[in-house]
């Protein structure tokens, strides 16, 4: 990251020539900022051996977690760190960095540094501060999924192979500090901010342990008892009730998961005991935890459509959806959603825990990467249902839905939906493999207004190469093997089509946010398409982007039939 730094400086003595050279001076140069450089990123992760970390450095430091917690003291402040967290500290600012052991941290820290004006600008031009080193002041920000992804990325590329990786380096820090900069101007700084928001986070976020009121108001910067009157106020109940309630949410996803022991449980969520355990769950439910089951769940949430498809399936319609969209799948094998209530995926936490309150959800069903790019807090949900993970990317949607299965204990309908699916799968694929198709190569290509992809085992890529045996270009091939149904697609550009041989070219588009695909007709018009072997041969197919990309069983099921019908002609 050094190189902003020369990369700077040579800029800098450009622009610096040109204002000297110019008149009258440009608009550009009437207010004139100091350059941003990155002098370093590193990634901390504690350790046993290593629980905390001490900072003092000589520029701004900016301090994002990536995951598990850490206070950070400074200025006899404590800042309660967690995924997400960011804090921003000024030059020459000590602080202490402590890993919960419970919870091992990993942060990026991010040493910013200005270049000030070296050359002497005309009198008219004002010379402006930094707003981030020379500020004074500690910006704590509880959750900004924006700056931790940003990081990550400046992190993985921190060593860029050409200057293409180093341009987008420079793009991606830059995008970093304005989102910081926006931040920093949008709202009070750390000692003025809800102090009460603070409190509720670490109890989120430790509820596992030892927590007193006692503690909480310490952290709020409020007495005892007008602690518990502010808390009220917010949540509407009391931290002993809210406490509570986190833990024996935590416990039934650990019951659910049916891998620990009533005791391990009742630690791991902060209890002394299985009979401590035992009658807080009680209290709360009005069943002992050895009662407590997937059979008993009637009400349940999820996060995004697919799961909605996997549980109808198996008999159990889910009373909330959240999605970014209100749409499902209809067929033979489902009947309508009557009575699903749609949250839209922008709403807040606080406003997706009040219907899921409304709705008596007993349980959320949600994948963490969706949690973490929609912005939502899984700690906080937590307040309302239990929140069950569930692999998005890492696993394929017959995983998915006999993990599903697992947890409603409705397995053995899971396994013979499978295996009728499965006599189906073999039903088409010897269909196919005695068309003309069998053995020439297939490629998926999906054209994005920002992109084109080349999919490969997910999706329609699933049926093509999965269930029907299909070949598909080298290079997809290559990383189906690898990956397996994690590999989902890669980007290409128009000039990489070359590289991926096929006879056949099935072409997806996905509209823009008008409707429009004219954007697909660069591509179309592009030497790569026009010289393409598939394209020149007459084997393109244009598939509709709803009938081909969702996944879930439903959808996939109405894929096969339709694949065996684009290939063999069947109806």
């Amino acid at each position: 990251m050094r190189e902003y730094k020369r990369l700077a400086r040579r800029d800098l003595d450009e622009y610096g020539g040109a204002i000297m050279n110019t008149n009258p001076v440009s608009e550009w140069t009437v207010s004139h900022f100091p350059l941003y450089t990155l002098e370093s990123i590193e990634s901390l992760y504690s350790t046993t051996n290593q629980p905390g970390y001490r900072i003092k450095e000589n520029a701004a430091v900016l301090i994002v977690v990536a995951g598990g917690s850490a206070v950070l003291t400074c200025r006899d402040q404590r800042y309660e760190l967690m995924k997400g967290s960011a804090v921003l500290l000024p030059a020459h600012e000590e602080a202490e960095l402590a890993a919960n052991h419970l919870n091992p941290l990993h942060a990026y820290k991010l040493t910013i540094h200005t270049l000030e004006q070296i050359r002497s600008f005309p009198e008219e031009v004002l010379i402006q501060k930094s707003g981030i080193s020379s500020n004074a002041q500690i910006h704590f920000f509880s959750y900004e999924s924006e700056i931790a992804a940003l990081a990550e990325k400046l992190y993985r590329h921190r060593m860029p192979e050409g200057e293409v990786r180093h341009v987008q380096n420079q793009i991606l820090f830059h995008q970093l500090l304005l989102i910081l900069l926006e931040r920093m101007d949008a709202k009070p700084v750390a000692d003025e901010q809800s102090s009460m928001e603070r409190s509720i986070t670490y109890l989120e976020n430790n509820f596992h342990e030892k927590i007193t009121r006692e503690q909480l108001a310490q952290i709020a910067g409020v007495s005892s008892s007008h602690y518990s009157i502010l808390f009220k106020q917010l949540t509407g109940c009391s931290p002993t009730e809210y406490l509570f309630r986190l833990r024996v949410h935590r416990a039934k996803e650990l019951l659910l998961d049916r891998h620990s022991t009533l005791r391990e449980i009742a630690q791991k969520v902060g209890y002394k005991d299985e009979f401590y355990l035992s009658r807080r769950f009680k209290q709360q439910t009005g069943e002992t935890p050895s009662s407590y089951n997937g059979k008993s769940i009637q009400r349940v949430a999820v996060l995004l459509a697919p799961y909605a498809a996997h549980l109808t399936l198996l008999g159990l319609e889910p009373a909330v959806i959240i999605s970014e969209t209100s749409e499902y799948v209809q067929s033979a094998d489902l009947k309508p959603l009557q009575t699903a209530v749609y949250v839209n995926t922008g709403c807040t936490v606080e406003q997706i825990n009040s219907v899921l309150d409304v709705n008596g959800i007993e349980v959320v069903f949600a994948a963490d990467m969706h949690m973490r790019h929609l912005g939502l807090s899984p700690e906080r949900l937590r307040l309302s249902a239990p929140i069950v993970h569930i692999p998005w990317m890492e696993i394929g949607w017959k995983e998915q839905f006999r993990l599903l299965a697992h947890y409603i204990q409705r397995s053995d309908q899971a396994e013979q939906w499978l295996a009728d699916f499965e006599q189906e799968e073999e039903s088409a694929r010897i269909l196919v493999q005695q068309s003309k198709f069998a053995n020439e190569v297939i490629m998926l290509l999906i054209i994005k207004p920002e992109e084109i992809r080349v999919y490969g085992a997910r999706n329609a890529g699933y049926v093509m190469y999965r269930s029907l045996g299909l070949r598909p270009p080298v290079r997809i091939a290559q990383e189906i093997d690898k990956h397996g149904e994690q590999f989902h697609s890669i980007g290409i550009q128009l000039s990489d089509l070359e590289d991926y041989e096929a006879d056949r070219i099935l072409v997806i588009v996905f509209p823009d946010e008008l409707g429009s695909t004219a954007h697909s007709e660069r591509v179309f018009a592009s030497l790569g398409w026009k010289n393409h072997r598939a394209v020149q041969g007459g084997g393109v197919h244009h598939l509709v982007m709803d009938e081909w990309i969702p996944y879930n069983p439903v959808s996939i099921r109405l894929q096969l039939e339709r694949a065996v019908v684009l290939w063999t002609g069947n109806q």
